[in-house]
């Protein structure tokens, strides 16, 4: 095993965006892909991390960039501010993210018929709203993901396989939008998940995450818990 990596400038209009592909180059033939929405800080360390974790696994991990080459946010503020114009505007959030699918669909190492997606806190929406565009991938999973439904979209459009993997501590999203996702979910008719960490908070696979106030902490059981069950879940949509 050989994990190899590349950055990969690409654009959504006039936006610079700058990714990180990772692959084991020991593998024959292209393999399955996986977006990995980074959390409101910008494709930082961990996102990278996760896509070259996902290559260990057998599979290609693209850590998407959602705010441009080299925009990171260093406090609350700074993150509060570069996710707002996704937030109250999910079109564009939605668009981003097809951009990004669309570079790893046209990267080389890549089976273009086997793409998933998975993201973290706000990258956790990002994949969530990937699913509701009706996108042509296998499956999304969230990881302590912003749950609540954009209002551009209509229902019932998701096609692909979803996973839910929720801090029941969450104070960003609540087990009313739990209870939500799970209704619109099921009103897709479509194959999903949802799983709950009873003792679990906001960022509970971020090592880093220790802000009390915050309500952001990191969680070692639930983080070893959900990667293990988004394994599982890639494993069975890659068939």
């Amino acid at each position: 095993m050989a994990i190899q990596t590349r950055k990969i400038e690409y654009h959504d209009g006039e936006t610079l965006l700058e990714g990180h592909l990772a692959w084991d180059d020991a593998q024959s033939g292209p393999q399955p892909g996986v977006l990995v929405a980074h959390a409101w800080g910008g494709r930082d360390a961990f996102a990278c991390e996760q896509a070259e974790a996902l290559a260990k696994a057998g599979y290609v991990g693209f850590a998407l960039d959602m705010f441009g080459k080299g925009v990171l946010g260093h406090s609350v503020a700074e993150n509060s501010a570069l996710i707002t114009p996704f937030v109250q505007d999910r079109s564009t959030m939605q668009q981003r993210m097809q951009r990004a699918l669309a570079v790893l669909r046209e990267q080389p190492e890549v089976n273009a018929d086997q793409i998933g997606a998975m993201g973290f806190c706000f990258g956790g929406m990002c994949v969530l709203d990937l699913a509701r565009t009706g996108a042509d991938i296998k499956g999304v999973v969230s990881f302590h993901g912003l749950l609540g439904a954009p209002d551009n979209l209509p229902t019932g459009q998701i096609t692909a396989s979803v996973l839910v993997l929720h801090g029941y501590k969450d104070t960003m999203a609540t087990p009313e939008h739990l209870a939500a996702i799970q209704q619109e979910l099921a009103a897709s008719g479509g194959d999903w998940q949802t799983h709950c960490y009873g003792q679990a908070f906001h960022a509970f696979t971020n090592p880093e995450a220790n802000d009390h106030e915050l309500g952001t902490i990191y969680n070692a059981a639930a983080a070893c818990r959900s990667m293990r069950l988004m394994h599982d879940f890639f494993g069975e949509c890659f068939v």
